[in-house]
């Protein structure tokens, strides 16, 4: 019996074998999600790069001029429009034609004797992001879509919890799945999945509380701004959102809404020229 392990996932996207291909490929930069533990070298990535033919490197580059970083795999198969491998944790990518577009199926192996150290985290992820890109790609820019030099980490005693009523009640939209269930009570060392949400171009993370809420003393609002305030209230109204303040204006049209666990959250209407 064999102790080789192996995961797997898949994504259906609606373009032909060679196009899933170059966008999997060519434009592997700009549908690799930026975000604080997304790759090795977070404070240095400057892009993600995927050599062409048997022998180029998968890269994390780290110096523009040089095009140099950290080589994450090597490539060992290349037929554009069928299929793609490179020697790492992650072995083989099928780009498979169907009636609606294309089945990208990635494959990763962990040899006899080997460990998962999270290379094969690329199966998670790859389907989610890849897929929503080539869902976008024809009407986005085709030009990367960093994150803003700030962010924030908000604690909940119910993090999985407060992550799916933020998506529902405020729109919120994460770059991966959320989780489903709630570890109530983790082992002690257990850590919670990782939870992110990019608001604008922020990322804003949702961490467990540790010890009891009190929001008796407020201090701090976070302030987020959308383009229809009406509707987004009432969004928020309808999934259960306490609203305190409504819609007024001072310079600035707004309302304050308390979330699921009592924290107070200002929606402002958002200038047209205010990138999203």
């Amino acid at each position: 019996m064999s102790d080789t392990q192996s995961r797997s996932s898949e994504v259906e996207v609606h373009v032909d074998p060679l196009t899933a291909f170059t966008a999997f490929t060519e434009e592997l930069d700009l549908w690799w999600v930026r975000g604080p533990i997304n790759s090795y070298g977070a404070g240095k990535l400057v892009a993600m790069r995927c050599e062409p033919g048997v022998g180029g490197r998968l890269l994390e580059v780290y110096d523009r001029d040089s095009g140099e970083g950290l080589e994450l795999a090597r490539i060992t198969v290349w037929e554009p429009g069928k299929h793609l491998a490179w020697q790492s944790a992650l072995d083989d990518v099928r780009f498979d034609p169907t009636d609606n577009g294309t089945i990208v199926h990635l494959e990763a192996t962990i040899p006899v004797g080997g460990s998962d150290r999270g290379g094969t985290s690329f199966i998670r992820v790859a389907p989610q992001w890849f897929g929503a890109w080539v869902a976008r790609r024809d009407t986005s820019p085709h030009q990367l879509h960093d994150l803003a030099r700030f962010a924030l980490t908000l604690h909940y005693a119910r993090p999985a919890t407060a992550a799916r009523w933020l998506a529902a009640a405020f729109g919120f939209e994460s770059p991966s799945a959320l989780p489903r269930g709630e570890n109530v009570a983790p082992e002690v060392g257990a850590e919670d999945q990782w939870i992110e949400f990019h608001v604008g171009n922020c990322s804003l993370m949702i961490e467990r509380m540790n010890g009891p809420l009190d929001h008796r003393q407020l201090t701090h609002v976070p302030w987020v701004f959308v383009d229809d305030l009406a509707a987004h209230l009432a969004r928020a109204r309808d999934n259960g959102a306490t609203i305190v303040e409504g819609i007024t204006t001072h310079g600035f049209e707004s309302y304050v809404a308390l979330d699921l666990e009592g924290r107070s959250w200002r929606f402002a209407k958002a200038r047209p020229t205010q990138p999203r």
